[in-house]
């Protein structure tokens, strides 16, 4: 019996977790050294991630029933799942990060938003910049028009200070009082 609870412990924090997930990546690390596994587990940790190995039983007996079901089948051979909980893209730019100098980790699948991606879209989703830079580079091009515009303005009045004749103002004419008709004299 105490082997079927510490079971039915494992599947509960792993639905826990993914009540609480914006993702859910599948990773194959098969052949990466205990040093580069821990290192990767520390990057993972310091990029609010988390990286953990489970049985695919235990992971088929969590996803039943939630969005991140449609990852049953690629649950074959060694599986190290990565959880995001804030920023749905996170888990896979942080471990495409690491891609380069692992050749041995590689993407499996993955659900971001409730959405399946396959290891290609993964590999493609881990591209795209965090939401606070996209929100920067937002900014950075609605700023961008502005400060053209005001320098524009500022060289034309720096070029009308430069002892450049300013065009004189045009006067409004002065209005014109008509006198009123004396009222004529009645006549006698």
């Amino acid at each position: 019996m105490p082997n079927l609870e510490k079971k039915q412990q494992v599947i509960s924090e792993i639905k826990e977790k993914v009540s609480r997930a914006a993702s859910v990546v599948l990773v194959d690390g098969r052949g990466l050294t205990v040093y580069q596994d821990t290192e990767l587990r520390k990057k993972l940790r310091d990029a609010g991630v988390d990286y953990k190995v489970y049985k695919n039983t235990m992971l088929h007996l969590a996803f039943k029933d939630t969005p991140y079901e449609a990852l049953d089948g690629h649950l074959a051979g060694p599986t190290t799942v990565a959880i995001s909980y804030d920023d749905a893209t996170a888990a896979a730019r942080a471990i495409n990060k690491e891609l380069r100098g692992l050749p041995n980790l590689e993407f499996k699948a993955g659900v971001v938003e409730n959405t399946l991606y396959d290891a290609a879209g993964i590999k493609a989703i881990a591209e795209i910049p965090s939401r606070s830079e996209l929100l920067s580079r937002l900014l950075g091009s609605f700023k961008s028009p502005m400060s053209s515009f005001a320098r524009l303005v500022n060289q034309i009045a720096e070029k009308k200070g430069d002892g450049a004749p300013e065009p004189a103002a045009e006067s409004a004419p002065e209005p014109v009082t008509e006198a009123a008709p004396e009222p004529e004299q009645a006549a006698e």
